[in-house]
């Protein structure tokens, strides 16, 4: 495929993105169509798989994220930790993904979870993984038809796993980043504040982490915004260059959609520290702010 071809069929003012009746043109018109997979994750919902089955993309491929996506839970890496790169590259292979695979990916939650996929793949040397801009629900508005049931099989593919291609902090270098640039708590207000924590095992924020809710860089469609509206947002909390940033979340998944819209944003890539809320508040010699105000 040429290189002419791949920005053709990206979103124009950002080649991460992908939309849907480009993604349907490939399907049809391409000889080798891309590798589509369905990544659909929420906090409290483990159906992933069934909402896969009750209705996907064709030719899509399931990828379940705490199976395929991350690594086992522990306390001192967090609910989500990175997989393991053998058993990364095992999942890519299972869903048919060669080294010269072009990868769209997608789920139903403004790409809060196929970012995920997108940021590990990255991570592993792979270039050519894009988002399907407003996801499952830009596929429907454009009138097409979902498959049901557990997907078609397909042939083992050849990805060979390069790693680190993405960067990455531990909890250390997590503690002291805000003395050297900046670092982006991704969560909602009420968790980053401290007025609820669902998930960990104490409330409230990285002592020095500012507030930038990754839901807030899409629109309600599921889309993201322009990106120059992206580079404003990121500018107002003090990012100009991707590289001065360290993103965090609840368990290192939605952080990768902050990550995201830096790259969307035309930004250098940011940092993901993948133990995130998760490992810090595991920790109890880690010290916690509340309140809105960073320290």
């Amino acid at each position: 495929m040429t290189s002419d071809t791949v920005l053709s069929t990206t979103r124009p003012d950002s080649p991460l993105l992908v939309t849907a009746r480009e993604l349907i043109n490939d399907v049809s018109n391409l000889p080798v169509p891309p590798v589509i997979l369905d990544v659909r994750w929420q906090l409290g919902d483990a159906l992933g798989r069934e909402h896969y089955w009750s209705g996907h993309i064709p030719g899509a491929q399931y990828l379940d994220l705490p199976g395929d996506l991350a690594g086992q839970r522990n306390v001192r890496e967090g609910r989500h930790p990175l997989p393991s790169p053998e058993d990364f590259e095992d999942a890519m292979r299972r869903v048919g993904i060669d080294n010269d695979s072009r990868v769209v990916i997608y789920d139903d939650l403004g790409n809060t979870s196929a970012a995920r996929a997108w940021w590990l793949m990255r991570w592993a040397g792979k270039k050519d993984v894009h988002l399907l801009d407003g996801g499952l629900k830009a596929w429907i508005a454009e009138g097409e038809d979902l498959a049901v049931g557990p997907g078609n099989p397909v042939s083992r593919g050849n990805f060979t796993f390069d790693l680190d291609h993405m960067q990455t902090v531990g909890i250390e270098e997590a503690a002291h980043w805000p003395e050297r640039g900046v670092l982006i708590d991704a969560r909602t207000p009420e968790r980053y504040e401290g007025r609820t924590e669902p998930m960990d095992s104490r409330a409230g924020h990285i002592p020095g982490a500012v507030n930038l809710p990754t839901m807030n860089f899409i629109d309600d469609r599921g889309r993201f915004l322009p990106s120059e509206k992206l580079r404003e947002m990121f500018a107002e909390v003090g990012v100009s260059e991707g590289d001065d940033a360290v993103v965090y979340c609840g368990s290192g998944i939605h952080a990768c959609h902050t990550l995201a819209a830096m790259e969307v944003a035309g930004l250098d890539a940011g940092r993901l520290f993948p133990g995130s809320w998760s490992a810090w508040s595991a920790d109890r010699k880690r010290p916690v702010a509340i309140g809105p105000d960073p320290r």
